[in-house]
Formats: C-alpha cells, structure tokens, sequence
C-alpha cells in the first residue's frame, strides 16, 4: 500500500540501510514475499487510487495530508469539479488553510479545510469574499463545528474576525468539547438506537451510535436490508459477479453458501432488472433495482444569477432539511435549505429580511450548483 501519496515502500527503506548502522536487519526474501501477497491485494483496490502515479511537488503549494488527498479529489469529482480545476481546488485549500489559521491538518480538522475549499470552488467564492464580513457565506456545518470548539482549540486560538462571521455572534465553546459534554443517559440512548435500528444492539454499536448516529443508522438499515454483507469476498463486494462466475459463501461455521450467477435480464421500465442465479445448485430469481438507469425528469428551474429574491444551492448535493414554508417571514441569517454532499453539510441561510413566496425543492431531492432553492420577495 506504499508509494503514490503514502510511505516509501518498506523493502526500499530497508535495502538503503543495509550495511549502515541504522541496518534494520529484515530478511530481504521475506519482505519481497509479503510484498507480493500485497501487490495482489493491492490489485483489489485499485479503483478507489488516484490518478496520480508518482510524487509531485505540488504539496508545497497545498500541504494536504497524503490520506486526504485522495478522497479530496474523489469527492471533487463527484461535485461536477473536472480534472484541469484540481490546480483551483488545491490553490483555494492553501487560501482556507491559510484564513482558518494555518491550523494541524488530521481527522478530522483537515475534512474542514477540504470541505471550505470545495465550497469555494463550487459556489465561485474568493478569498476576500470569505473574508468580507458583509459578503453572505453559507460555510460548510463541518466549518461551523470547528469555529465553535466542536473539535477543540487550535494553537493560538481561532481567527476572530472569521470566527465572529461564521458564527454569527453564536458564542463558542470555552474549553475542550469533552469537558462541558453532558452525561448520556445511556438506557435511554439505546433504546433510542435500537428503535431506529429495529433491533438489539451490541454496547460496540452503541459506541458507534453515540459518536456518529447518523452513520450508524445508515449502517443499521444497510444490514437490515441486506444482512451481513461481510462475508462477500472483497472483489465481489466492490465489482459485482460475472455471469458464469461461482463463488463460495461462508456464514458461519459449517454453513457455507454456493452461488453462481447466470443471467441478467434487460431492464425493466421501473428500472429494475430480474437477475437468475444458482443457490447450492437450485435455480432462483430475484428482482433487483438497476442503480445505473437515470430516471427521466423535467430539467430544474436554475436561480436567476444577480437576482436577489432567487436563491441558489451553491454546491450540488442532497437536499437534508427545509427549515421554511411559503408566507413565512425570515431574517438575514435564518437557514433556508440544509444540502448535503460526500459528508458535508451546508446550511443555506437568507441574505437578508423577506418573506418566502416559493420552496421549490424537498428533502431528499438531488440538486445541481445554482439550482432554484426559494424564492423570496
């Protein structure tokens, strides 16, 4: 797993040091035979690697972490941001980094320097815009958390003028999050848990649920839904079957499972297609939805670019929450629209005192940059 964004290969380091006094004295015929049982894994994994295939100097210019770097441009990719406007995305985190205090990148204080930076990159926003304290912004949740102590206090302490804009005169947190954190009924969290998830739960899941209950009821329902998906073999998981392809599945001990798949059949116009299949040499059939068909919808209205009672979703994602309805009066500041993305949250928030006239979208509902949100008047 070395090279690329990560470490020097083990065995390199190694053979450099052999005959010195720093020589680790590792065998050179085991380490070549651990190397090649990864090399294979390796090959399992390779979808989810970044294009890049060798060291480049451009960390220099963004100081991203290697493990971040990665999942950065993936999520980049995934927002519309092409190949050639990665330069704008790492030239826009060495700007954040540079605004939020050039503060110690690791999880999860580097995911809010990528989030600003995205955002940023998205919505067209520049530095001095960010900076302006009368230039509405709507900063990523993961921005908002960390101005507020959520993940703790940087050396030196926070910018204050950024503070005091992202925060909009919310007072912070005074000391480490752990320190002013209430106690947890723990009963009642579980039982809360084993709601949502509809059944008992491990004291382990009931660790996951505390610390991220949104993920763990994601988890929960994916589980429900399809059992204890684990067991697949890692290819299988990722890739899917071929036709004609027979594995193995072993549940437990002594129980093992024989599938082979035969056909696919052509998709249907709900969008699901019959897949046929051999279970322990008995034929079977299941109706599965087909995730690659695009759903045929009319085009979505676009917010009308200088026109101050159409507002925009600066970024595409998911719609998570409308916080107005239609005659409802808001002020400067109140949140419009929660979007979602690859983990992020953005609250859109009105620029100024009006009324709502429309709510064009709902939750749940996918949405481009500059998609018609609400209008205002």
């Amino acid at each position: 797993m070395s090279g690329l964004t990560s470490q020097p290969n083990l065995g390199s380091i190694a053979a450099a040091l052999r005959h010195s006094p720093r020589d680790p004295g590792l065998d050179a015929a085991n380490l070549r035979l651990l190397s090649v049982y990864w090399e294979q894994v390796r090959h399992v994994y390779g979808a989810f690697e970044s294009d890049i295939r060798a060291g480049a100097s451009e960390v220099y210019l963004h100081g991203m972490p290697g493990g971040q770097y990665t999942n950065l441009r993936e999520q980049a990719r995934s927002l519309g941001i092409d190949e050639h406007r990665w330069p704008e995305v790492a030239s826009a985190y060495a700007d954040v980094n540079d605004l939020f205090g050039d503060i110690v990148k690791v999880t999860p204080s580097s995911k809010v320097v990528g989030d600003m930076a995205i955002m940023m990159v998205t919505s067209g926003l520049t530095r001095a815009q960010v900076e302006d304290p009368a230039h509405e912004v709507a900063f990523p949740e993961s921005v908002v958390q960390f101005f507020h102590g959520d993940i703790g206090q940087p050396y030196q302490g926070f910018p204050a003028a950024l503070q005091r804009k992202v925060l909009k005169g919310r007072p912070s947190l005074p000391a480490r999050p752990g320190e002013v954190l209430p106690p947890a009924d723990l009963d009642a969290e579980r039982a809360a848990a084993e709601k949502k998830a509809g059944r008992a739960i491990s004291d382990a899941e009931l660790a996951s649920y505390l610390m991220y209950p949104k993920v763990f009821v994601d988890y929960a329902k994916q589980r429900a839904h399809y059992g204890n998906v684990g067991v697949l073999p890692t290819p299988t998981f990722f890739y899917g079957m071929e036709v004609g392809e027979e594995l193995s599945i072993d549940l437990e001990r002594g129980k093992t499972l024989i599938v082979r798949l035969v056909a696919c059949s052509e998709a249907h116009e709900d969008g699901s297609r019959t897949v046929f299949f051999e279970l322990n040499g008995q034929p079977r059939s299941v109706r599965v939805a087909d995730r690659s068909t695009v759903a045929k919808r009319p085009p979505a209205r676009k917010a009308e670019i200088g026109d101050p009672d159409q507002v925009g979703a600066p970024m595409p994602g998911n719609v998570v929450t409308v916080a107005v309805k239609a005659g409802q009066k808001v002020v400067a500041g109140d949140t419009l629209v929660t979007l979602e993305a690859m983990k992020m949250e953005a609250a859109v928030r009105a620029e100024r005192d009006a009324e709502v006239v429309e709510v064009v979208v709902r939750p749940g509902q996918h949405v481009d940059a500059k998609d018609l949100l609400v209008t205002l008047k």
